[in-house]
């Protein structure tokens, strides 16, 4: 299966082929995989992601699947690569990892069939769909901040072509022990079906990119915290988390909260309450 990745090279953004352990541009230089400075493998002009897919999330919280699957919007500027920082503000502490599939469009795309939707599709990379759960309580419903704040969205290493996306398991790991344990066969709705559904009032363009949901045991990591997102085929992204370097501004607009929607959601299966009662939102 060919993979692309983008790098820097001499200051250059530049597309490169994996050849082993060897990233080979069009020009035939090399550089060492590990090495290489990595950028987002694509440049999209919108992310989507879905809110839940994977039955494994859907019991963890205790809850049924909607009739169909709901969707927010990342914006570009959350874009991260592989061995990116990722910031956690300074005044918050609730930051969740969330390991995922990343689809990748590769031509432009609308008012498709699922059966056709294959055909529109690039290939597949490994995302991080990383939220800040402290602003839960006011961005609820866009999940403006707490998923479109800079650096949450890490994209990588590649782009690989080719990649079946069934029955591929994908692992989450912090600090080298495994946190999610899932498969792409647990999804609701796959990838084909996830592209339709979207491309049938909003046009997809080439290098948008679909974040198609995590598995259970999305928990909080903090400062110095290594997290690893593997996927069978397609590799494994690594981030690091560090602490932003300024707090959140405090004269202005909502602050970090602590309430009971936030714990619910940020600890899943391990709220004390779970089960016992609801967060404040469904």
């Amino acid at each position: 299966m060919p993979e692309y990745r983008r790098i820097l090279l001499d200051g250059a953004a530049v597309r490169v082929v994996r050849e082993g352990d060897v990233l080979v541009s069009p020009d035939g230089r090399g550089v060492p995989v590990e090495q290489a400075i990595h950028l987002p493998p694509v440049e999209p002009s919108k992310i989507i992601a879905v809110h839940l897919n994977h039955r494994s999330r859907v019991a963890e919280f205790q809850i049924t699947l909607p009739a169909a699957p709901t969707y927010f919007h990342k914006p570009t500027s959350a874009l991260n690569a592989h061995n990116g920082a990722v910031v956690r503000p300074e005044g918050c502490k609730w930051l969740n990892y969330e390991g995922e599939v990343a689809i990748v469009i590769g031509r432009t795309c609308r008012n498709v069939s699922p059966e056709e939707a294959g055909e529109y599709i690039a290939g597949y990379t490994v995302a991080n769909d990383f939220g800040l759960h402290d602003f839960r309580d006011t961005d609820a419903g866009s999940m403006l901040r707490v998923k479109g704040s800079d650096t949450l969205c890490p994209l990588g290493p590649g782009l690989v072509t080719d990649w079946d996306f069934r029955g591929k398991y994908l692992r989450t790991y912090v600090n080298g022990t495994v946190v999610q344990n899932g498969s792409t066969d647990e999804m609701a709705w796959d990838m084909n079906y996830l592209v339709a559904d979207i491309a049938r009032t909003i046009t997809l363009l080439p290098g948008d990119v679909l974040l198609s949901g995590t598995p259970a045991n999305s928990r909080p990591v903090g400062p110095g915290d290594v997290v690893e997102v593997e996927v069978e085929g397609l590799g494994r992204l690594t981030n690091r988390i560090v602490t932003g370097p300024v707090p959140v501004r405090r004269d202005v607009g909502a602050q970090p909260t602590e309430s009971e929607e936030v714990l619910s959601t940020a600890l899943g299966g391990d709220w004390e309450f779970r089960g016992i009662r609801p967060p404040r939102r469904g």
